[in-house]
């Protein structure tokens, strides 16, 4: 079977090489890994914006960066709290998530090539579009836009002029880099909205459910014991139709530790003992995970499969936009490093410290904390893309 991802990761990725070598001269590199191609695009565009609704760009700067701070705490506890629950509560799944084509997160459908590489063009676009608006604003020069190359990950830029940005009011500085955040979680909320109320609807009238696939095994509980290979779809709970998740959660809701269940799927019929719920004693636990609803199209739109389709993959364009606007604009809001909410913590801390070494020393620990949070969550990741490595290392061997 023809791999279309695969093949469109090759050809877009070919083009971008041969692109970049033919203008190997206008690429600056730095860091040895990060390559900026410098041009002018949309900075006039900024200019007109900033002229034309000057007070208003001030006013939603403003609100912005009060979001920005708001996101900034609410990002950093909801990493600790989550980071702890993953540590110490059993079956518990990481907050953090590498968002790559093919990568498979828990609870979300599986991420192609065309969708990840749409989505993160018009985040980007979007993120330092803002910051160069609100710059612009503020009269701060911008000396150059573009677009980046982090490795093969493609990223935007606008390069303000750092001194007269630093020269500026603090509240004026803050709202230049909380503008991207910002903006990538109202547009977040747009697609939602777009979601809910017209995509998702006209998508769910197209299907009929057809059972509750599961993805993954919980290890150490009766599930994976079970010998069934995933995925399979799960069609009914002691006799009991599960064909949608209410029907789903009816059934199992009612079992309690040590009951045994019958469980039908696509691929036979096997039985547990239940175990008790790490989150409540009380309920059964059968230690299944990775949840999606199996559907069957209609009878009336068979034989407009293909128009189903198409709509359905820009169903999960509009999904897939929202959920990377809001993952990017909070997590640029982690004070960390570089990220946009690192500079709007360190700008804050050197205001109110009026000392440069004491705003570096706390600055330091906070980014330390996000570090060693972000490397626990991707963790499993990390020893899933070691795993995959050498398996690809021991294939060439053999090959040898």
């Amino acid at each position: 079977m023809v791999n279309i991802d695969l093949i469109s990761i090759i050809v877009f990725y070919g083009i971008l090489l041969i692109f970049f070598f033919k203008n190997k001269k206008r690429f600056t590199i730095q860091s040895k890994v990060f390559a900026l191609y410098k041009t002018k695009l949309g900075i006039n565009l900024m200019d007109r914006i900033a002229q034309k609704f000057p007070r208003f760009m001030k006013v939603v700067g403003y609100f912005g960066t009060f979001v920005g701070f708001a996101g900034m705490i609410f990002i950093f506890f909801f990493l600790i709290k989550e980071t702890l629950k993953f540590l110490y509560k059993p079956g518990a799944q990481p907050p953090l998530a590498p968002v790559l084509p093919g990568v498979h997160i828990p609870g979300a459908p599986t991420l192609s090539f065309w969708h990840w590489i749409i989505a993160i063009f018009i985040v980007a676009i979007v993120h330092e579009f803002s910051h160069g608006m609100l710059a612009r604003t503020h009269k701060i020069k911008i000396k150059s836009s573009g677009f980046a190359f982090l490795g093969p990950i493609l990223a935007a830029f606008v390069e303000p002029d750092e001194k007269q940005l630093n020269k500026k009011p603090l509240i004026q500085q803050l709202s230049v880099f909380a503008a991207g955040p910002f903006s990538n979680i109202v547009l977040g909320f747009l697609f939602l909205l777009i979601l809910s109320n017209i995509t998702a609807p006209i998508a769910a009238s197209f299907y009929l459910p057809a059972g509750i696939t599961v993805n993954g095994y919980l290890e150490g509980y009766p599930a994976e014991k079970s010998g069934v290979d995933l995925p399979f779809t799960i069609l009914s709970i002691n006799n009991k139709p599960t064909k949608d998740f209410i029907g789903f959660l009816n059934v199992t809701t009612k079992i309690k530790p040590g009951d045994e269940v019958y469980i039908s799927t696509d691929k036979g019929n096997f039985s547990l003992v239940a175990a008790a719920n790490p989150e409540n004693k009380s309920r059964g636990f059968m230690g299944v995970t990775g949840f999606q609803q199996k559907k069957d199209v209609k009878e009336k739109y068979k034989g407009k499969e293909v128009w189903v389709k198409v709509f359905m993959w820009f169903n999960l364009l509009i999904m897939w936009l929202f959920l990377i606007n809001i993952g990017v604009g909070l997590f640029n809001l982690l004070p960390l490093g570089p990220v946009d909410g690192g500079r709007m913590f360190m700008t804050t801390a050197l205001a109110i410290f009026k000392d440069k070494r004491v705003a570096l020393r706390i600055f330091a620990i906070v980014s330390w904390i996000c570090l060693l949070l972000i490397f626990i969550n991707l963790w499993p990741w990390i020893v899933k893309l070691f795993n995959w490595i050498v398996k690809i290392f021991i294939l060439l061997i053999a090959l040898i």
